[in-house]
């Protein structure tokens, strides 16, 4: 008896490390490759870029030296984006209007997903429908009316113009992700609170506010990448040289015809690149929240 314990203990032993290896194999297969697979192609350009920064002109332009490390690393394109460029000014200029726009755009956002997400009122559902087909249009076919209107305004060639003409299209798809992020938050919280003496306005700003703080970080993630990575509106709008943005200032500096000035704009996208990296760094555990939740509700 205690000879078949024993061969069956080893038995069972046996399955389960097989069981465990099979496991681990399917993980590699299903798992870990595919995500090895998917992250180099993701890091690719930046690596690409980052390699390109630093070859000197004539590593760049010889085909018989490898494309994936510099022989000599030289900073002369950085020297060059800093000293013959107004980089910096295009930097901060696309910061600015980065950030002006995202606050608009978020603060506009959340009493108007809130409403559409607790009121009830006729057409809220219509109202929902129009806001997400209104993201939907592309800014190529919007560009040309909406140059009308900022010259109405008299803000061509001007910062503001850019600040004002962004919400128009970050607003719509920050109301469908906060709508739907809303509708996944309990609505028996606020009418306790709302039993208890507080008001609508103090409901929303002291218990969804909070909650919704992934959705609200999600939207105001979106809105500052699309805002730094905008191009069309902030190449019509905006002529001046020290009003250009990023997206704008490298392909009218660093670009001449057909001639392009590799180095220079390689640095110019690898550290324009940054602050958005930097941003999703900090916030993407509440970004993929937000934006999953908002995308299965809304």
């Amino acid at each position: 008896m205690t000879t078949t314990y024993a061969t069956t203990s080893t038995t069972t032993q046996q399955d389960v490390r097989a069981r465990k290896i099979r496991k681990f194999i399917v993980r590699i297969f299903v798992i870990y490759i595919p995500v090895v697979v998917v992250m180099f192609f993701m890091l690719l350009p930046f690596y690409w870029m980052l390699v390109t920064s630093f070859k000197p002109n004539p590593e760049l332009y010889n085909r018989k030296i490898s494309p994936f490390y510099p022989l000599n690393p030289t900073g002369e394109h950085y020297q060059y984006l800093f000293n013959k460029t107004s980089f910096m000014t295009w930097f901060v200029n696309t910061a600015v209007v980065s950030v002006v726009s995202t606050l608009i755009s978020v603060a506009l956002s959340i009493p108007a997903a809130y409403s559409l997400a607790r009121l009830h009122f006729k057409g809220r559902q219509t109202l929902s429908t129009i806001i997400f087909i209104a993201y939907l249009i592309p800014t190529t076919l919007l560009f040309i009316p909406m140059v009308e209107v900022v010259k109405q305004l008299d803000l061509i060639n001007k910062r503001e113009a850019l600040m004002f003409v962004y919400p128009t299209f970050l607003l719509p798809f920050c109301i469908w992700l906060l709508l739907g992020y809303i509708r996944t938050l309990p609505a028996d919280l606020e009418e306790c609170a709302m039993v208890d003496g507080a008001t609508r306005w103090q409901a929303m700003i002291r218990i969804t506010l909070p909650l919704a703080m992934p959705g609200i970080i999600s939207a105001g993630i979106f809105a500052f990448t699309l805002s730094w990575n905008e191009f069309i509106y902030s190449l019509v709008l905006v002529t001046s040289n020290d009003l250009r943005t990023i997206a704008v200032g490298v392909i009218t500096q660093l670009v001449a015809g057909d001639l392009y000035a590799w180095g220079p704009l390689m640095a110019a996208a690898l550290l324009g690149s940054i602050p958005v990296v930097i941003l999703f760094s900090f916030f993407v555990e509440q970004y993929v929240s937000g934006l999953t939740a908002g995308a299965l509700k809304g």
